[in-house]
C-alpha cells in the first residue's frame, strides 16, 4: 500500500488511455477547449450555487506523477514509455477560467472553461467534476435550508453521517459558503475558518447519576456558553425544570445567562411553545432554543408555519449529503479546437435526447443587471470576446422557442466566468470564507422571489446570443445533411 496518497491520481483510468492515445497520434499539443457545465438543479429548484473554485486550484497546483505512479501505469503494460517519461515530467500549461464560488449557476451555461492541450485539459475531467459537483450540491442545499430559517441560525451538524471524511470537511466549507452559522466539524474550522460550533451528546447527561447534576456539571464548566439538551428522558418534565434550576442556582449566582436549549426529538415544534412559555415565565426569555433531528428545508418551513418557536436549527444528514437528491450532475465536454495559427473550430455533441446536445464554441457568460434595483434579470451565453452593450436595449429570446422574446432596457451587464489559470500560472486569488459568503447572500437577495421558490420555481433566464444560436443550429443542420 502506497505511505502517501498522490490526488493526481485520483482520476478515472480511461483518462490515461485517452492520453496516451492522444500523444500516440501527435494530438499531445493539440488546443481544445472543455467546459463543465449542469443540466438541471438539485431539488427542482430555481439556482444553485457555485463552489470548489479554490479547492481545483490547489489540486492543480498539485498536478505531479511520482515514480511509485509511474511504475503503476507501467505496470498496465499498455502505456508507451514515451508517454510515461512525458507524464514523469508533467508540466501544467492550460488557461482555465471560472465562475467565482457563491456565485447562483443555472443549467446550461459553463461554469468552468478549460483551453489548453487537449492531454492536459481532458484528464483534469475526474477531479474538476468530483470537487465543483459535490461542494456546488451541498453549498446549494444549504442555501435552501438557510432560506427556509428565515432569518435564524442554521448550523452545520453533519459530520458523521457524510460521505467519507473529505465529505465532512469540505462540505462543511460549502455549506457555509451556502450560508449557514457554523460546524459542528472542529477541523474544518481549523483548516478553513468555518466557526466550530457545538453543545453536548445525550451520553453527557446519561453519564451522571441523575439529569440535574449533568447539566449542573455543564454550566459549571462552560458558564458563558451553556446550551443544555433537554429531551434525553423528558424536556416538558425534567428536561426544561432542571435547565431552569441549573440557571438559577448556578449561571445566575456567576452572572451569567443561558445561551440556550436544545431540543433533538420529539414533535418539536409543540414542544419548542411549551418550552418558551416554561423559559418566560422562569425569566430566561433570551435563554434560545435550538432544534435538531433529521431536519431540511421542508420541515423547517413547516414548523415555523405551525408557529415554532424556534430560534437556530441544527441540520445534518440531510443537508451534508443532500439527500433528498445527493447528486449534482455537472458534466465536463469538448466543445472546441484551436490550430497553431489560432483558427477556433467549434465541436457539438448531438442526442436524440435534447437535453444532452452541447452548446459549441469557446464562450463567455453574462448576467444582466437592473440599474434600478441591482436584481438579476438573465444570463446571456456569448461568444468569447462579443459584447453586450449596456448603453442600448438588448433583446433576449428564448434558445428552443425563439418567438418567446424580450427586450432589456435600462441594464448593466457582469461577465461571470473570471480567468483562473493562464498557460498553467494562477491569476486569481480566492476570496476568504465569509467574503463568499455575503457575496453568495448579496446575489442570492438579486434574485427575484419568483426564482427562489422551493416547489415550482419561475424558470430564470438563460439565453444565447444571436450569434451564438445561429453557431449552435448551423452545425445541427450540417450533421442532420
Amino acid at each position: 500500500m502506497k505511505s502517501e496518497i498522490n490526488l493526481t491520481m485520483l482520476t478515472d483510468f480511461y483518462e490515461f488511455t485517452m492520453m496516451n492515445g492522444f500523444f500516440a497520434e501527435g494530438y499531445k499539443d493539440k488546443t481544445a477547449y472543455f467546459d463543465m457545465f449542469f443540466r438541471k438543479v438539485p431539488d427542482n429548484g430555481g439556482f444553485a450555487i457555485m463552489a470548489g473554485v479554490e479547492q481545483m486550484i490547489e489540486y492543480i497546483k498539485e498536478i505531479h506523477f511520482t515514480t511509485e505512479d509511474i511504475e503503476f501505469l507501467r505496470s498496465k503494460r499498455i502505456f508507451s514509455e514515451e508517454f510515461l517519461d512525458y507524464l514523469k515530467n508533467f508540466k501544467f500549461e492550460c488557461d482555465v477560467w471560472a465562475i467565482p464560488e457563491g456565485t447562483p449557476i443555472f443549467p446550461g451555461e459553463p461554469i468552468v472553461t478549460v483551453r489548453g492541450p487537449v492531454i492536459q485539459a481532458q484528464f483534469l475531467e475526474t477531479m474538476l467534476l468530483l470537487t465543483i459537483n459535490h461542494q456546488s450540491l451541498i453549498a446549494t442545499k444549504a442555501n435552501r435550508i438557510v432560506r427556509a430559517a428565515d432569518g435564524r441560525t442554521v448550523m452545520e451538524f453533519g459530520s458523521r453521517r457524510a460521505q467519507g471524511y473529505s465529505g465532512a470537511v469540505v462540505g462543511a466549507r460549502a455549506a457555509y459558503i451556502g450560508g449557514v452559522n457554523g460546524t459542528a466539524c472542529a477541523i474544518s474550522d481549523e483548516i478553513y475558518g468555518v466557526p466550530a460550533l457545538g453543545t453536548m451528546a445525550h451520553s453527557w447527561v446519561q453519564l451522571f447519576d441523575s439529569e440535574y447534576e449533568a447539566f449542573k456539571a455543564y454550566a459549571k464548566n462552560y458558564p458563558t456558553g451553556c446550551t443544555l439538551l433537554v429531551d434525553t428522558y423528558n424536556v416538558l418534565k425534567s428536561g426544561i425544570p432542571n435547565a431552569i434550576r441549573v440557571f438559577d442556582e448556578v449561571l445566575k449566582p456567576m452572572g451569567a445567562r443561558p445561551v440556550g436549549v436544545r431540543i433533538d426529538s420529539g414533535d418539536i415544534t409543540y414542544l419548542s411553545k411549551k418550552c418558551r412559555e416554561m423559559l418566560d415565565a422562569a425569566g430566561y426569555p433570551d435563554c434560545k432554543i435550538v432544534a435538531s433531528n433529521s431536519l431540511d428545508e421542508y420541515i423547517i418551513r413547516d414548523m415555523l408555519l405551525q408557529g415554532a418557536k424556534i430560534d437556530s436549527f441544527g441540520v445534518g444528514e440531510r443537508l451534508i449529503t443532500s439527500k433528498s437528491e445527493p447528486v449534482f450532475g455537472g458534466v465536463y465536454k469538448l466543445v472546441a479546437t484551436e490550430d497553431n495559427d489560432g483558427n477556433i473550430t467549434p465541436k457539438i455533441k448531438i442526442s436524440e435526447n435534447v437535453a444532452k446536445i452541447t452548446t459549441p464554441g469557446f464562450k463567455q457568460v453574462h448576467r444582466l443587471y437592473s440599474k434600478k434595483d441591482s436584481s438579476a434579470l438573465a444570463d446571456v451565453i456569448t461568444m468569447h470576446g462579443e459584447q453586450i452593450d449596456d448603453t442600448k436595449p438588448y433583446t433576449i429570446f428564448d434558445p428552443e422557442h425563439t418567438w418567446k422574446r424580450k427586450t432589456i432596457t435600462d441594464f448593466y451587464s457582469r461577465e461571470l466566468l473570471k480567468p483562473v489559470f493562464v498557460k498553467g500560472e494562477c491569476v486569481y486569488d480566492s476570496p476568504s470564507l465569509d467574503v463568499l459568503r455575503e457575496y453568495c447572500k448579496m446575489e442570492v437577495d438579486g434574485l427575484w422571489d419568483e426564482v427562489k421558490r422551493f416547489e415550482n420555481p419561475h424558470t430564470y433566464y438563460v439565453d444565447l446570443s444571436e450569434d451564438l444560436w445561429k453557431l449552435k443550429h448551423k452545425m445541427l443542420e450540417e450533421y442532420q445533411d
